[in-house]
């Protein structure tokens, strides 16, 4: 059963090995590794974590995002350049598991391995229609007595003229609905996200919100939101999610 939560978006940029020493998006990183640091905190027996991806799959534990696929020559904040993706040869992660998977190590460390959660990687197609998506989130949330949640997803990238997809005015109060379901632990309205709207205003994290509905139907949740914000045009949300009742 589902013990906790966490919601974070997934730009590669929050990867340190991309930036070096450069500082970019230090308060939007800060905030996801509190999330997932409060996710740990709850001490799940697996860790299910879900993006949006080409197609709906479970990947290998052992598989990481590949940094080479973002930038030419990444290297880390003390000039080395970082070691390839482990697993086997084209079994990188899809970018917002990556970035997942990333934020997880962030937070375990290099401590106790026994001590650290089974790990469930798990992308979800980008046109998966909401039912799907919501009995995903019901089969994640039985995959262990203690299951917590990763979802990696972004809001729409339509908020500004220097937006990816350019201004859309329909994309504030999308974002505003999502956050507010959020906010309010009323996630069943994540269930009425329009798949078509949400691909019109380039909302990626349909899929992943959607699993996260269906993980936690029937479960009274409290939430508290760490960020949000637009910086590049694209919205972005992180929030901790605390299960209050079990049924």
């Amino acid at each position: 059963m589902i013990v906790a939560a966490a919601l974070c978006p997934a730009p590669p940029l929050l990867v340190r090995e991309l930036t070096g020493a450069q500082v970019v998006a230090a308060d939007l990183r800060d905030a996801c590794l509190a999330s997932v640091a409060e996710l740990a905190a709850a001490a799940p027996d697996v860790v299910a974590v879900v993006g949006a991806a080409d197609r709906t799959a479970r990947w290998s534990e052992t598989a990481a995002i590949d940094l080479a696929r973002f930038a030419p020559g990444p290297v880390l904040a003390n000039g080395q350049v970082p070691a390839p993706p482990r697993g086997a040869p084209g079994d990188a992660l899809p970018s917002a598991l990556g970035v997942g998977a990333w934020l997880l190590g962030e937070v375990s460390g290099d401590g106790d391995t026994s001590a650290v959660p089974r790990r469930v990687l798990q992308s979800v197609g980008a046109d998966e229609p909401v039912r799907r998506c919501s009995a995903l989130g019901a089969e994640l949330a039985g995959l262990g007595d203690r299951v917590g949640l990763l979802v990696m997803a972004d809001g729409s990238a339509r908020r500004g003229l220097k937006a990816p997809g350019y201004l859309d005015e329909r994309s504030a109060g999308f974002d505003a609905m999502v956050q507010d379901a959020i906010a309010a632990g009323r996630l069943d309205v994540l269930l009425d996200v329009d798949p078509g709207l949400a691909r019109d205003l380039m909302a990626t994290g349909r899929p992943a919100w959607q699993v996260l509905a269906g993980a936690l139907a029937g479960h009274r949740v409290s939430s508290e939101i760490r960020y949000r914000d637009d910086p590049y045009g694209v919205a972005y949300l992180v929030a901790s999610l605390r299960v209050r009742q079990v049924p």
